[in-house]
C-alpha cells in the first residue's frame, strides 16, 4: 500500500520548515531518579525511544552509550548512563512485553545498551520495517519525518559530546526530538 513517496531529496530536506519537541524535557543524572522514571512510564502503551553515544574520532576508538532518551507525546527523559548506568528498572523497563518501544535502527541501540548490561528487548518496533509497508523506502528518520509531515528534524547536535558535564540545551532538544519524533511517527502510521 502506497500512501507516501518513497524517497526524498536531501536538498529538498533542507528547505522544510524545523519540527521539534516542545514538551517537557528532564534530564536524570541519578539511579534513584532513573528509577523513577522506569516507574512513570510503566504506566505508558508506547514511549519513542533513542540513544546518543559520545563520537570517536579517530580510527578503532569506542564509547559506550552515553544517553537514553524515552518520550511520551509530552514528556522526554534524558537519562546519563553514562551516570547512572543501566538500572534493574530500566532494565525491567526495556524487557516490558506490555509497553511498545519505538525507534529507528532499533538494532544499533540495543546492542549499544547490551554492552552496559545485558537484556531481552521486550516488544520494540524499528520503524524501518515498518515503514516499507506505507512505500516509503527512506530509512533515516530526518527523511522518514520530512515524509510524513512535510517538516525536518535537525541534525546538527549529533556529533556533540554526550559525556560533557552538562548537556546543552541544544542537546537537550535535539535528543528529546529524536525519541518524540518516532513516536509520532508510530501514532500517525497507526490512524492510517
Amino acid at each position: 500500500m502506497k500512501i507516501f513517496k518513497p524517497t526524498i531529496e536531501k536538498s529538498e530536506v533542507a528547505t522544510l520548515p524545523t519540527a521539534q519537541f516542545e514538551g517537557r524535557i528532564i534530564t536524570i543524572d541519578t539511579p534513584m531518579n532513573a528509577d523513577k522514571v522506569a516507574f512513570a512510564l510503566s504506566r505508558e502503551k508506547a514511549i519513542g525511544i533513542d540513544t546518543e553515544t559520545r563520537p570517536a574520532f579517530r580510527k578503532g576508538v569506542h564509547h559506550k552509550v552515553s544517553l537514553l532518551q524515552l518520550s511520551t507525546a509530552d514528556t522526554c527523559f534524558l537519562i546519563r548512563l553514562c551516570r547512572t548506568g543501566l538500572t534493574d528498572s530500566l532494565m525491567a523497563l526495556l524487557e516490558n512485553e506490555e509497553i511498545k518501544k519505538i525507534g529507528v535502527s532499533l538494532h544499533d541501540d540495543t546492542q549499544a545498551l547490551m554492552k552496559l548490561r545485558r537484556f531481552t528487548p521486550g516488544s520494540f518496533i524499528d520503524l524501518q520495517k515498518e515503514v516499507p509497508r506505507y512505500g516509503i523506502e527512506e530509512m533515516s528518520l530526518q527523511k522518514i519525518y520530512a515524509i510524513i509531515f512535510g517538516k525536518k528534524i535537525s541534525k546538527s547536535q549529533r556529533l556533540t559530546n554526550w559525556e560533557a558535564d552538562v548537556l546543552t540545551d541544544k542537546q537537550k532538544l535535539y535528543a528529546a526530538t529524536d525519541a518524540w519524533a518516532c513516536l509520532e511517527i508510530y501514532h500517525h502510521l497507526k490512524q492510517i
